[in-house]
């Protein structure tokens, strides 16, 4: 028998309102939502969603908490609401991406508050999150990642424990900088084959038939840098160096120097000073092709 549940859902941002919608809509629980954006809490509620006036509302209407928000800094003071209300949820589940050891901390913190905590960020585009094919990475224990992983599922397609607290944020962080890294090295392809003459959406389709083939080759690749299109609300640069600078500091946590993953880093911040902060982050580019 299905565990009865109310949820909780905080934060309805590019990736929150789809993802609430989809928990709404698919986990038959009712699921509380809370942003300071009215309008996304209205079109929550018009799927199926039901308002809450604040944080506190939430954590008292809910057994279990989800929060997506833009960095561990918003998550820390959502907790610090929750743990000040009234009416606490058993368990809050973070879906942001956040440094490493703070989330840890957090962790530690809300148990002692008898709380339980889940880290459980999101991988993929926003059409992901509409169509609920996310790739969820999973940091907790086996019996809460068991009792999580039917609303988990509501929202994403591909749900990975990764193991105990932090290591859904690990996989994430690394996943994304793996992404940063490999857009630098089709832009360097790329700005080859142009300048010797090739058709870069041809050259890019014929790569995608060899070896050289990758996901972020047919997605970032063809879809925008071959295309030379760099919208913004897109996954901008602000995002993606927010990323980065976790992948550093973890690195540097772990005691270990990249070089790759610096160089990364630091061409999005010459590409968000060069006037390209909001665009779709492939938008380096035009940094390495000289246009920048």
């Amino acid at each position: 028998m299905k565990e009865q549940l109310n949820l909780g859902f905080i934060g309805l941002g590019v990736m929150g309102e789809p993802m609430s919608i989809n928990l709404a809509r698919k986990s038959g629980q009712p699921v509380h939502v809370y942003d300071r954006a009215a309008d996304a809490v209205a079109r929550v509620v018009a799927q199926g969603g039901q308002a809450a006036a604040s944080v506190a509302d939430v954590a008292g209407h809910s057994d279990i908490v989800f929060l997506s928000l833009p960095s561990i800094d918003q998550v820390e003071s959502v907790v610090d609401e929750i743990l000040a209300s009234p009416k606490r949820p058993g368990m809050i589940v973070d879906m942001s991406t956040s440094d490493v050891a703070r989330t840890r901390a957090l962790a530690a913190r809300l148990r002692e508050a008898g709380i339980g905590f889940v880290d459980a960020p999101v991988a993929r585009t926003k059409q992901a999150a509409v169509a609920g094919t996310l790739m969820i990475s999973v940091g907790g224990s086996e019996a809460d990642v068991a009792r999580l992983r039917p609303m988990l599922e509501c929202m994403g397609s591909d749900v990975l424990h990764c193991g105990d607290t932090g290591s859904g944020q690990i996989l994430k962080i690394l996943n994304n900088m793996m992404v940063f890294m490999t857009v630098n090295a089709l832009a360097e392809v790329l700005t080859i084959g142009r300048r010797s003459g090739m058709d870069g959406e041809k050259l890019f389709e014929l790569l995608s038939q060899g070896s050289a083939d990758s996901f972020v080759l047919r997605n970032h690749g063809m879809k925008s840098m071959a295309k030379d299109e760099f919208p913004e609300k897109t996954f901008p640069l602000t995002y993606a160096i927010k990323d980065a600078s976790l992948a550093l500091a973890l690195a540097d946590s772990a005691d270990f120097k990249p070089h790759i993953a610096q160089y990364a880093h630091d061409l999005m911040c010459r590409a968000r000073d060069a006037g390209y902060a909001q665009n779709y982050h492939p938008v380096t580019v035009k940094l390495i092709d000289g246009r920048g």
